[in-house]
């Protein structure tokens, strides 16, 4: 499968547990954090939703300069606006990556803070990290939900608050 193809593919499959997760915030609940050094729940929410419009940026600039782009997130004021905006961020990755070229995938993007540089990668580094941020946040989320008692929904598989049931197979004895 072609490297874009197959981006695109694991693109879809993540949003899929991200809706899930995403979903089931509650709205009373987005000014809650586990510990002072915590994000609330809204602010790592915006930030998962967000996260997919990664793929745009790395595409269309050479770097993120957050002296020069102060993170401003978005206002969500409830679950309904969280969805709707992680589905336009999600389509403005998809509609990038689609129209990618492999070539980009080798040039150098760049993640600094003024004089500070965090990193410099190739491209499709950059955004097989995003991809990993995702899953990385959505953990976060997950335990933050945990804490709160509201059943987490499964990833790659069920989860530990889903019914799942397992084949016993009868084996030979030897």
């Amino acid at each position: 499968m072609e490297l874009i193809q197959s981006l695109l593919k694991e693109m879809e499959q993540e949003a899929q547990t991200t809706r899930k997760m995403l979903s089931i915030i509650p709205n009373d609940k987005f000014n809650w954090q586990p510990h002072p050094k915590s994000m609330t729940i809204i602010r790592l929410a915006t930030h998962i939703a967000e996260l997919p419009s990664w793929v745009s940026m790395v595409l269309t600039t050479e770097e993120l300069d957050f002296s020069a782009n102060p993170y401003d997130p978005k206002v969500i004021n409830n679950v309904e606006e969280l969805l709707a905006y992680f589905e336009e961020c999600l389509a403005d990755g998809r509609a990038h990556l689609e129209k990618a070229k492999l070539s980009q995938f080798d040039e150098k993007w760049t993640l600094r803070n003024g004089d500070d540089i965090y990193d410099v990668s190739p491209k499709g580094e950059v955004i097989r990290m995003s991809y990993s941020q995702i899953v990385h946040h959505r953990a976060q989320l997950g335990v933050f939900l945990r804490l709160l008692d509201i059943p987490i929904p499964g990833s790659y598989g069920p989860s530990a608050d889903e019914e799942f049931t397992v084949a016993v197979v009868d084996t030979p004895t030897l």
